[in-house]
């Protein structure tokens, strides 16, 4: 397998982690995305899009984290990270759609390049935007994590699943920006423990073969 990603992208790390707890082996073609690497024809020519993650198994060329990991699960089916029930999976893809739809597409490197490049907003107004973001998102994620019967160690149940796949990402953004979380403290302890697991600290930023401080 080989992993078209950034250090830095949120959706990139995702799959990072969906790889690391199926067990799965990959390497890494680094994509610098403030570099404009995804421009390349050559890049290009692997996703149309530009985006990253792209993922190639074998003879199949993978786009968008979500897709791509419902594959890894549906090929790869241990550890699941779906619920077997309908309505509790359900609720899992709710709450990874809060991240992954809501949260995530408005705070995009390409829209942040858009407010200071097309519209002139400075890093402060460029912050406050990308912190009200998460800030809304993370404010329906704490009720229905903290008062449900499903939510266990992780978003749902007692191992790790997609909803926390979606989250992980999302707090280390919130904290790069410096946005205090001491208000979500059932979001927090998730992450928490899942950071204690290997599949997951190994998939951080700061780990990645791309790393810039």
């Amino acid at each position: 397998m080989k992993l078209y990603s950034y250090f830095r992208s949120s959706a990139a790390f995702r799959v990072r982690i969906g790889l690391n707890l199926k067990g799965l082996a990959y390497e890494t073609a680094p994509i610098h995305l403030r570099r404009n690497d995804q421009s390349r024809p050559d890049y290009r020519s692997v996703n149309p899009q530009g985006l990253v993650p792209t993922l190639e198994d074998g003879g199949l060329t993978l786009i968008q984290s979500m897709a791509i990991l419902e594959y890894l699960d549906e090929t790869r089916p241990e550890p699941p990270f779906l619920p077997k029930i309908p309505a509790e999976r359900a609720r899992v893809r709710g709450l990874v759609d809060i991240v992954a739809c809501d949260i995530h597409p408005i705070n995009n490197l390409r829209v942040l390049r858009y407010l200071a490049r097309e519209l002139g907003h400075d890093e402060a107004a460029i912050g406050k935007w990308y912190n009200h973001w998460i800030t809304a998102g993370f404010q329906a994620l704490e009720p229905l994590l903290a008062h449900s019967d499903h939510t266990g160690a992780f978003c749902h149940g007692d191992s790790p699943g997609l909803a926390d796949i979606a989250l992980v990402p999302q707090v280390v953004n919130a904290e790069r920006y410096q946005l205090d979380l001491a208000q979500f403290s059932t979001i927090m302890r998730i992450y928490q423990n899942c950071m204690r697991l290997d599949a997951f600290a190994a998939a951080h930023p700061r780990n990645q073969p791309d790393y810039e401080p």
